[in-house]
């Protein structure tokens, strides 16, 4: 996926000049009425009288216009600024073209001057009346002044009260009156397939407070935006309401007048609308909010975990009847869960009795409770087991660098037999073990040296799912089934008892992410 592809509605301090000519009844001197229509000539009931279809279409048009009238004054302007030498350091400098070589320098164009001082433009909307405006923290991010414009064309000096880029929000506060909050719904209730407006300010100033119309495309996206971390909350809702840069931060209104989503970002290849926005739940966003209302920041807590969505394999390795929930990859520093009995490879299904579809969903069920506060967590296991375990939740601390270990000579034990490169084709890989020369370059530890994955076949049943060198790789192929592999005979003897179709659970290491996983394989031929 190219670079391009998924783009914040970054604040956009985009002008334009319209020319438009515009055709008029006036300029032709055309008639306002045909001449059937100035005839004395009766029109039959039945042509007066309109079809269901345009009835039902006005009446969606009417709605529209309701909510639309409903939801403007609730929808801010945003310009924020920045000084040049605070957003970037390294400025160009204009050419300087020494004294009596002028000449040769006619007609090149002098290179560009940083802007001493650079604007952008957002959305935002109010949701107090006391002041509070919710936004996209990208549209403020690094500002030193921020200016906000109010449908009634007031404008006020806004102070950021606190900020959150893992889920890119942000909350203002002006000091107005006369304000009206904006009506929040519940974006768990949303459906997809219903109707929506969005409106917000596209494109800057020539284009304010507009709207446009959509429905909800789909529920619980994740996109690889930039700046996203493993801490990053992403549970998009995506609409193919036309989102353009500017609209940031603006609301996602359902048909009900209520806001259900912050527009906050759009797939395109070229930066502009193609059919694919996506905005923030307000459910996230309220949480969010919230906190940063009550404190000017937000706190997080975690069981502990490093997780991916569940496949197919996983749901059926667990015997679960859909293909659902949280796959727990690793464990953090001191991890609460793994102290209450988890284990990597379980697949977190349910919270305090609530369902776990998805990544997001189990983030948003944890990361806003206190810490100390207890969680049961329901898990699926190997042959349809369940199990519950109370978690203590741990408050999110900044994330540290683990250190490395040291390399014992003691590491390098099996015997020359279990040391060979092999092919195997039930996994379709080719793996080698870790020597201590490789385990050097890629600063592994003694739990870390397992066989390296030197290759993987086409179209293999681990195909997309392990890496090569060439391809996000090496993975270090640490365990099969629980047994630990340190060479290619304890890699036969793990896989001895399984058949093609069967699957089993592999645990790797990546070397370039510096991080553990688990992967489901479905054995082949």
């Amino acid at each position: 996926m190219s670079e391009g592809w998924f783009r914040r509605l970054r604040s956009s301090g985009v002008g334009f000049a319209f020319a438009i000519g515009l055709l008029t009844a006036g300029l032709f001197h055309l008639p306002y009425q045909s001449t059937a229509q100035q005839a004395d000539t009766a029109v039959p009931a039945a042509a007066r009288n309109l079809p269901p279809a345009s009835s039902s279409l006005l009446g969606l048009s009417d709605a529209f216009a309701s909510i639309a009238e409903h939801v403007k004054p609730s929808v801010v302007y945003i310009k924020s600024g920045r000084k040049a030498d605070t957003a970037r350091r390294n400025v160009r400098p204009r050419m300087q073209v020494p004294p009596g070589f002028e000449e040769f320098f006619r007609g090149v164009p002098p290179m560009q001057q940083e802007p001493r001082f650079q604007e952008g433009s957002g959305s935002g909307f109010i949701v107090s009346t006391d002041g509070y405006i919710l936004t996209n923290n990208h549209v403020v991010d690094g500002s030193e002044q921020v200016t906000v414009r109010l449908l009634d064309r007031r404008e006020f000096k806004a102070k950021i009260v606190g900020t959150d880029p893992n889920t890119d929000l942000a909350v203002l506060k002006i000091e107005a009156k006369n304000l009206v909050p904006a009506p929040l719904g519940k974006s768990s209730t949303s459906r997809v397939g219903e109707w929506v407006l969005a409106v917000g300010n596209p494109l800057g100033d020539n284009l304010t407070f507009t709207v446009t119309s959509g429905i909800i495309s789909a529920k619980g996206r994740s996109l690889a935006l930039p700046g996203q971390s493993e801490r990053s909350i992403q549970d998009f809702i995506q609409t193919d309401a036309a989102i353009n840069p500017g609209n940031s931060g603006g609301p996602l209104v359902s048909v009900r007048g209520q806001v259900i989503g912050v527009n906050s970002a759009i797939a395109s290849q070229t930066g502009f609308y193609s059919g694919y926005g996506f905005a923030i739940p307000i459910d996230l966003a309220r949480n969010v909010m919230d906190q940063i209302i009550a404190g000017g920041r937000v706190n997080r807590v975690a069981i502990g975990v490093s997780v991916q969505n569940a496949t197919a394999n996983d749901a059926e390795y667990v015997g679960l009847p859909d293909i659902r929930g949280v796959l727990v990859q690793d464990f953090g520093e001191d991890s609460p869960a793994r102290k209450a009995g988890l284990e990597a490879g379980d697949i977190i299904v349910a919270i305090d009795g609530q369902p776990v579809e998805y990544v997001g969903q189990l983030q948003q069920q944890v990361a806003f409770r206190k810490a100390g506060e207890k969680v049961k967590v329901e898990v699926a296991r190997k042959g349809g087991v369940r199990k519950t375990f109370e978690v203590r939740l741990q408050e999110l601390s900044a994330p540290r660098e683990v250190a490395r270990g040291a390399l014992g000579a003691s590491d390098d034990s099996a015997g020359s037999a279990n040391q060979a490169t092999a092919e195997i084709d039930l996994l379709g890989l080719t793996v080698q073990p870790v020597d201590p020369q490789s385990a050097r370059q890629l600063e592994l530890t003694p739990e870390q040296r397992g066989l390296i994955v030197t290759g993987v076949t086409p179209g293999g049943p681990a195909h997309g799912e392990v890496l090569e060198p060439e391809n996000g790789g090496p993975d270090i192929l640490l365990s099969v089934e629980g047994k630990l592999v340190k060479g290619t005979t304890d890699l036969r003897q793990a896989l001895k008892s399984y058949k093609p179709g069967d699957i089993v659970t592999l645990r790797l290491y990546n070397t370039r992410a510096k991080s553990h996983r688990i992967e489901r394989i479905r054995l082949g031929e």
